[in-house]
């Protein structure tokens, strides 16, 4: 069965969540496309969109509504050739509405999963709880049959255990959206000693006409993507700590330090502690837990994050994208403080001159540093970012020594990612960093070669 004739009848569970809801808007428009060709005009297309609250699926239809509306005005030049035909759809916004109309016209949403019988390909996008996903897909499979393909896009557990744990017998595939899935470029295609050849070269087929750039990952618990994050964390966090014992810094200010250090430094689009807000205390640790119970001889653990999740600091993005408070405080999406958990709020870097203090003391960045937006559509940020590198390699400031230690870390992480067998080569690493992560160079790189001596040779 070919990917058209799939692609007739899918189904997204968890749809109205973060993931399912980009899912569905990318799918509902390709669904649609394929619906509008020449010769296709008879076919039937369905999209159920399952989801356990129905107040969420309603919501979900109208963020498709608008989001729909604006993916159509970002493409109306290739709408209009789709179109040709229709004489009566003479202006842009008659073009816009139709194809929102024609989008939403295959949308099926349910809080039931009886609706989906005959879905051919299903997308699982619900909670990262392995028993769920096993208890729901075992339904599924006993609906759709055994002809249909199954696409997760958990974050970290292994594909192979949700495979024999449900008895797809390889008719499934790690599909690894990076959030948001309608923006982001990024998909890591995860497969399996026992993925069916065919599944693989579908999932590679529909991953380019959702337009995303593919990096293949082995089936290995947290994949690349995370496999490098939660690392990058522990590295970080062991830095706090370090910074406490060694330099007498309270916690709220070594994560500054640390924060600071790992984006001005290292020149990334989030200091670490932002991405970990970002993404979530509470997932964060979740995939550590994932990796450790399925990497035998490593157990990745931070004592921070657990008083954090304690303390119910969490972070994570409201429904409308907005940063939630975490591990930082936010003012208009920018980091305004630290929670410090010996007093139960918030550290606010206007209160008082810690904050000058700690850049002080951190010293002057060395010559050539550039912030990360204007490096990032720069067509000479290879060589800037060279130049930038050489100069923190010779800075004897403590936050240069800092950088130079995150730097050669986040290296050896990523080769281990290849050594271990996670990802196929340094140049997957880096793609998937760069893409997934918006960095401006991979960690396995040729800055962090320069900074080797400095820190001990490692």
């Amino acid at each position: 069965m070919d990917l058209d004739t799939r692609l007739e009848n899918v189904a997204v569970l968890g749809a109205a969540g973060k993931m399912g809801s980009g899912i569905a808007l990318l799918l509902a428009q390709e669904m649609a496309r394929e619906k509008l060709k020449a010769g296709n005009k008879d076919r039937t297309y369905v999209l159920h969109l399952i989801d356990i609250n129905q107040e969420s699926l309603t919501g979900l239809l109208g963020y498709l509504r608008v989001q729909l509306t604006k993916a159509a005005e970002k493409s109306i030049v290739s709408l209009r050739e789709v179109y040709a035909d229709r004489d009566d759809l003479i202006e842009n916004y008659d073009v816009i509405a139709a194809f929102v109309e024609d989008s939403l016209s295959v949308v099926r949403p349910s809080t039931t999963l009886d609706s989906i019988g005959g879905s051919k390909l299903v997308f699982e996008a619900i909670i990262e709880n392995l028993p769920i996903k096993l208890d729901v897909l075992k339904k599924v499979d006993s609906i759709c049959g055994p002809d249909a393909y199954y696409l997760t896009n958990t974050s970290s557990i292994p594909i192979h255990v949700i495979d024999e744990g449900v008895g797809l017998k390889g008719r499934i595939i790690g599909y690894h959206f990076y959030n948001p899935p309608a923006v982001q470029k990024l998909l890591e295609l995860i497969s399996t000693k026992s993925t069916e050849p065919e599944v693989v070269a579908m999932g590679g087929e529909l991953a380019k006409r959702l337009r995303k750039k593919v990096f293949p990952a082995n089936d290995i618990a947290g994949f690349i993507g995370n496999g490098h994050f939660m690392r990058d964390i522990l590295h970080a966090t062991a830095e706090v700590k370090r910074l406490m014992a060694d330099e007498g810094m309270t916690e709220p200010e070594a994560i500054y330090v640390m924060n600071k250090v790992s984006q001005d430094l290292l020149v990334r689009p989030m200091g670490i502690f932002q991405l970990i807000d970002y993404v979530g205390v509470d997932v964060c640790r979740f995939i550590m837990h994932v990796m450790t119970e399925h990497i035998e001889g490593e157990r990745l653990e931070d004592e921070i994050l657990n008083k954090m999740a304690k303390a119910g600091v969490l972070g994570g993005q409201f429904a409308s994208g907005a940063q939630k408070d975490g591990i930082l405080k936010y003012d208009g999406g920018r980091p305004a403080g630290v929670y410090d958990l010996s007093k139960g709020g918030y550290a606010l870097f206007a209160d008082g001159d810690w904050v000058a203090l700690l850049d002080e003391k951190l010293g002057a960045p060395p010559a050539g540093i550039a912030p990360w937006r204007a490096l990032l559509m720069d067509a000479g940020k290879s060589s800037k970012l060279k130049t930038y590198f050489d100069a923190l390699a010779a800075t004897d400031t403590m936050g240069a020594g800092l950088a130079r230690e995150y730097l050669v870390r986040s290296q050896e992480i990523g080769a281990k990612l290849v050594a271990d067998g996670v990802a196929d080569s340094a140049d997957v690493v880096n793609g998937v960093l760069t893409n997934g992560f918006y960095h401006l160079y991979g960690p396995i790189n040729e800055y962090a070669e320069l900074m080797t001596d400095k820190v001990g040779g490692k």
